[in-house]
């Protein structure tokens, strides 16, 4: 046998899918066997493998053993002269297989092979080619030199950024994206090192295989794509420090003690400095416009107090302006927050209807104060005016010049292009228009010359026309019609940063792709994710918090009409203190039940509402979707009184 693939998977069943279809594909030019190690996914990914991909041999365990760890497990069994380690979110070309073996039996001194790897945008991956991070390459890379002169064989050795990316190279660090390996080679210098649970155990190995007398080498004459590139992890907290802990298990074991020393110190610095950055961003992200608008309200209360005093000749203690409108400030930004006004995309309503809760709120506390407190209702009255035309203004710029987010109304209506015969593109139209609701128009592309069905308005080999002239933001291929290698081949083509591209599996109902580094990847599905947006959590949360409050203080008296009084008090309590919800998904143990948006445990679910409770599994599944989907603050009333006597459950 030439070849053992070997995937290791966990919760990303729509990418495993893809994947699949890609890994079977290429297959059928070279003799070979598939190997899927599941670490215990609750996503359906078991049920899709054993349904649509019988032939693989699949080995579920019931815990995350890690990475390491599991791709072993099918390391120590696998039979092929060569050994593929591949990512769920991957797509190989069908001639991909064939390439690597043909290129690996052409050089007996190769221990270990990386292809060309391209992001879901085309976008080519600098970590398809890697040099050993030794303590120096690591400082230029933690500290941004290797990003400022990437052609420098001194600054850019991390990722070998000097070699061109379309010749073939010898390398020293392999990605475990796509890591092939001689069978004899692992032999020799052993398996993944299980100390390390996630990242950096394919830089050690790959280090081990040079160590035991055999190249590394880097073929770009084929391609994959590999949705979750090394980049888009890069501003999670707990990425920096699995990944920089892991660089220090590198340098403890394979570094002279004074470098590995040095190399920790180095690490350690990276750890907090990267960690301290990505907290830093993410408050920024959050924080930046709140901030901006408390600073321009309260500068803004201040000239309008200080005009009034001019106009109506009075005078204003000083120490009172001092601490009462930036306390008016505060009220006003939180009453923005508390309504929406800060959810994205913007809603105007909502920023009005802040400013009005806003004025509201701050004349019913200056009704409360002492008479020398109170200095004047006509400055909060036109701080209130000016603070609506402030918010409704400054969106309507941030409308203008940032726009994704930040656009009045959510993301824009898109321009969409399908490339795949009539029945497969329309099929995939389909599925677009029942999952996305911001759709300008959609053409139609024919995969071949031949087809003069008039739907289309041209075929694949002009595709950049078709983007041109109609001003395509999104590409649709259909799997179906168009082969891996196509498709890459004209990302690769069009790639210019604004085109987003999507890949439409056949049989399935979701179209797949990856237009945002933060993200693991976009996927048009059904949308129940409603009971997840912003504003219903709030709700949700403010409902579960004055309720339980209520019911608490009421409860020497409702107690009474309670079986079970002491679970009646936990759960109010658990409600309050946020460990549960009145209202939630009922109990399941169905697949399609995991896929659902994470909510808390509830006490009381939407099955309630049914007579006798008499529904089987799919009945049962069928309603916590619906609940998702069409989730608002009055059913969960509504199911919360209908059932109040059952809140000791």
């Amino acid at each position: 046998m030439q070849l053992s693939v070997i995937i290791v998977n966990y919760n990303v069943e729509f990418f495993l899918e893809q994947c699949l279809n890609s890994v079977y594909a290429a297959l059928k030019h070279v003799d070979g066997e598939v190997f899927v190690v599941d670490n215990n996914s609750i996503d359906g990914s078991l049920d899709m493998v054993r349904k649509k991909f019988p032939d693989v041999q699949l080995i579920a365990n019931k815990d995350n053993v890690g990475f390491s760890r599991a791709n072993n497990q099918a390391l120590r069994i696998a039979k092929g002269t060569y050994h593929l380690l591949l990512n769920p979110d991957t797509i190989v070309e069908e001639d991909t297989f064939k390439k690597v073996v043909d290129f690996m039996d052409a050089h007996p001194d190769a221990g270990g092979l990386g292809v060309k790897m391209i992001d879901g945008k085309g976008n080519f991956l600098p970590e398809s080619k890697r040099g050993l991070p030794t303590p120096k390459d690591a400082f230029y890379k933690i500290f941004g030199l290797s990003r400022l002169f990437p052609r420098s064989k001194k600054f850019g050795r991390y990722h070998l950024s000097f070699l061109d990316m379309n010749q073939t190279h010898e390398i020293e660090i392999l990605s475990g994206a796509f890591m092939l390996m001689r069978k004899d080679a692992l032999d020799k210098v052993g398996l993944l090192d299980e100390d390390f649970f996630m990242y950096g155990e394919d830089i050690d190995l790959s280090y081990r295989i040079v160590l035991g007398g055999y190249k590394n080498y880097y073929y770009p004459d084929t391609r994959i794509i590999h949705y979750k590139g090394e980049s888009t992890k890069k501003s999670s907290v707990n990425y920096v420090f699995v990944f920089y802990n892991a660089m220090i298990i590198f340098a403890k074991k394979h570094f002279s003690e004074k470098n590995a020393k040095a190399y920790s110190f180095l690490i350690n610095m990276a750890i907090y400095f990267r960690a301290g950055m990505a907290l830093m961003s993410r408050f920024v992200k959050k924080a930046i416009i709140p901030i901006i608008d408390i600073v321009v309200i309260v500068l803004s209360l201040f000239l309008i107090a200080m005009k009034y005093q001019q106009v109506e000749q009075k005078s204003i203690p000083e120490e009172l302006l001092i601490w009462a409108l930036p306390i008016y400030g505060l009220i006003w930004v939180l009453s923005q927050l508390f309504v929406g006004g800060y959810d994205k995309p913007i809603r105007l309503i909502k920023n009005v209807l802040g400013s009005i809760v806003g004025t509201a709120v701050i004349l019913m506390i200056y009704a409360l104060l002492s008479k020398d407190l109170q200095f004047s209702r006509l400055i909060i009255l036109l701080g209130g005016g000016f603070i609506a035309l402030y918010y409704v203004g400054s969106r309507l710029i941030f409308h203008a010049l940032l726009g994704g987010d930040y656009r009045i109304g959510g993301a824009k209506n898109k321009r969409f292009v399908i490339v795949g015969d009539a029945d497969e593109a329309e099929r995939v139209n389909q599925i677009l228009q029942q999952t996305n609701s911001k759709i300008q128009s959609v053409q139609f592309l024919s995969p071949t010359e031949e087809s003069s069905d008039e739907k289309f308005i041209g075929t694949l080999s002009q595709l950049d026309q078709a983007i041109a002239i109609h001003k395509i933001d999104e590409v649709i291929f259909c799997a179906k019609n168009i082969t891996a290698a196509e498709i890459i081949t004209k990302m690769l083509q069009l790639e210019d940063g604004h085109i987003d591209f999507k890949i439409a599996q056949p049989e399935t109902s979701f179209l797949i792709g990856s237009n945002s580094i933060d993200s693991q990847g976009d996927l048009y599905v059904m949308d129940i994710n409603r009971i997840n947006k912003p504003a219903n959590r709030r709700n949700k949360r403010l409902i579960d918090i004055l309720l339980s409050f209520l019911l608490i203080v009421l409860s020497p008296l409702l107690i009474w009409g309670y079986k079970s009084k002491g679970q009646f008090l936990k759960n109010l309590f658990g409600i309050l203190l946020g460990k549960k919800s009145f209202v939630g998904y009922a109990k399941i143990h169905h697949s399609s039940n995991l896929r659902l948006p994470n909510i808390k445990r509830g006490i009381l679910s939407s099955v309630m509402m049914v007579p006798n409770n008499q529904l089987d599994d799919d009945g049962i599944s069928r309603l916590n979707l619906i609940y998702a989907k069409n989730h608002s603050y009055l059913m969960d009333l509504k199911i919360i009184f209908k059932n109040f006597g059952r809140l000791d459950g």
